[in-house]
């Protein structure tokens, strides 16, 4: 190798292992194995719900006969009406209180009606198999864990969501160790309100979402506060058990990833650091590929144009993985958008709310 390409070379491989580190990091959570779908009886699950139409049936109806609170938080659409029908209890969150975000408030609501011994929380554009809620409440019990939380497969149908998505999602693993995140007492903490799964004796010890009411990353600062607390804590993947749809439009990719992706940075400044270093060395891939092609080597500029689709491809899991390198600087503005907006306290309008 000429002297020439020895410094693009290294940064093409360090690219490469931050990416395929994310991936390691994600697939050592543990996986979470289907149970018998005996119903457990132990288990409120929970629902904060605003605007959720489109969603609440699906959500409900992954619970068939289990006890389903979906706390309707102000909606103005048919979603109450809509939950019920499908099987679920609803109650109405109070008005919302001065310092406090909706979706804390509406799940505080609902643990304070759930007099099980364990509450799960759900978002409403979740959906699961049959078998999930005994088997994630039955290996919280086997393990003897005080918080279980499980990542769900990401469904993707726009072409936005086809090509930031996955970019997003490797992108956060890279500053994620799944050995840290999953040791008692300290290390990273880390959490999916998407689906948490809380003992309700030590939800209440520790406050609850009335401890994180104006978190935006509230599922985040509850695992933080866990294990403050030396609660027993596992983060786990169930792609094959639950699934979500985060988002349902460019728009709203934008407005979510504006909202959440600098403070999840923040919240863990030793994962944030390998994050932001990572965005900047694939930052580096458009330059490189330039540097390249203009001084004549063909077989390097061949190699580098598919690297970004071929380690982000375990992600991506399909062809869409060939637009990873415009997610490269699709999701570098919106990133960068989020962080001026933190920086500046500016708010960003989600579900008709200012937060």
């Amino acid at each position: 190798m000429s002297q020439a390409l020895i410094v693009p070379a290294l940064l093409a491989a360090a690219i490469a292992f931050f990416v395929l580190k994310s991936r390691w990091n994600y697939l050592r959570l543990p996986e979470l194995k289907a149970r018998g779908a005996d119903l457990p009886r132990s288990v409120t699950v929970v629902i904060p719900a605003r605007n959720e139409a489109a969603n609440i049936e699906r959500a409900v109806r992954s619970f068939p006969g289990a006890r389903v609170l979906v706390v309707n938080d102000a909606s103005e659409d048919e979603t109450a009406e809509l939950a019920r029908r499908a099987g679920a209890e609803v109650i109405d969150a109070p008005p919302l209180p001065e310092g406090w975000l909706g979706k804390p408030h509406a799940c505080w609501t609902g643990a304070r009606a759930a007099q099980t011994p364990w509450i799960l929380f759900v978002d409403a554009d979740t959906w699961f198999a049959r078998p999930f809620l005994a088997s994630l409440t039955g290996y919280a019990e086997q393990e003897q864990l005080d918080v279980a939380t499980a990542f769900l497969r990401q469904e993707r149908r726009s072409a936005a969501e086809h090509i930031l998505l996955p970019y997003a999602f490797g992108l956060y693993f890279c500053g994620v160790s799944a050995r840290s995140v999953n040791r008692l007492g300290g290390g990273e903490a880390l959490a999916n309100g998407q689906c948490l799964l809380f003992r309700r004796e030590a939800y209440l010890r520790i406050g609850g979402h009335a401890a994180v009411a104006e978190s935006i990353i509230e599922d985040v600062d509850l695992a933080a506060l866990a294990k403050q607390h030396g609660l027993r804590l596992r983060v786990v993947r169930a792609e094959a058990l639950g699934a979500v749809r985060m988002y349902d439009s460019l728009g709203a990719i934008l407005r979510g990833f504006e909202k959440n992706s600098f403070r999840f940075l923040v919240a863990n400044p030793a994962g944030g650091v390998q994050v932001i270093l990572a965005s900047m060395l694939l930052l580096l891939y458009a330059p490189l590929l330039a540097y390249f092609i203009i001084d004549g080597h063909p077989v390097a500029a061949t190699a580098l144009a598919f690297l970004p689709s071929l380690v982000f491809l375990p992600w991506y899991g399909d062809a869409w993985a060939l637009s990873a390198p415009l997610a490269i600087y699709l999701f570098h503005v919106v990133a960068m958008k989020g962080m001026f907006s933190t920086v500046f306290r500016r708010k960003v309008l989600w579900k008709g709310r200012p937060v």
